[in-house]
């Protein structure tokens, strides 16, 4: 049996670290998961995660990235679904503020997250989502759905907001209740864009209750 190359060997040990390390500040969150335990669990040593990832720290930004890409993807899968590209952009928005609902998602990127690597709207991952959200923006104001709005300012304005949410859910007493009423008052907001508010009949969010 031939020896793996080198990179694939680099590719599987630190894939092996992020599962072990995801599963632990999934379940019994960063503070309480224990190098040790995650390490020996992936069959692995303690020096190779100092090797891979610095420390914990940089672990625990290697998982919130894998999440990341994950929401991402589902999100993309949202949009697309949509028929139309003002839809597609408030379903992916709700999307991803009713993702606070998921435990994983909740406890390590939205509670631990913030606690160790600091404010979320800072972390590299924004500039791509700002970037992404002002091209929709962009293209929904060049075919005149919504009123005339410089696209990077509403994109921080509204990114902003849904990255609030999210925490506000996360760090609720009752999420399912606060995800109802924050998703109830964004997309009230939302329509704020709109040339001509209040055309989205199928909006049963914005008028009931």
């Amino acid at each position: 049996m031939g020896h793996k190359p080198r990179k694939e060997m680099i590719a599987e040990t630190r894939a092996k670290l992020v599962a072990a390390a995801r599963h632990a500040f999934g379940t019994v969150g960063y503070a309480e998961a224990s190098m040790d335990d995650f390490t020996a669990s992936a069959g692995l040593t303690r020096g190779a995660l100092y090797h891979h990832f610095g420390d914990k720290k940089g672990l625990l930004q290697a998982v919130i990235a894998e999440i990341d890409a994950e929401m991402v993807a589902r999100l993309k899968v949202v949009s697309a679904r949509a028929d139309n590209l003002w839809q597609g952009f408030v379903d992916e928005c709700t999307a991803y503020i009713e993702m606070a609902l998921e435990p994983e998602i909740q406890r390590i990127v939205l509670r631990d997250g913030p606690a160790v690597l600091g404010d979320p709207s800072q972390w590299p991952s924004q500039n791509e989502c700002i970037r992404s959200m002002s091209e929709n923006l962009q293209r929904l104001g060049d075919e005149g759905t919504i009123l005339p709005v410089d696209p990077e300012a509403a994109a921080r304005l509204i990114s902003g907001a849904s990255l609030h949410a999210a925490q506000w859910i996360a760090n609720s007493n009752d999420p399912e209740a606060t995800s109802k009423k924050a998703v109830k008052a964004f997309n009230v907001l939302l329509e704020g864009l709109l040339k001509q508010a209040g055309r989205l009949r199928d909006w049963p969010s914005a008028s009931t209750g």
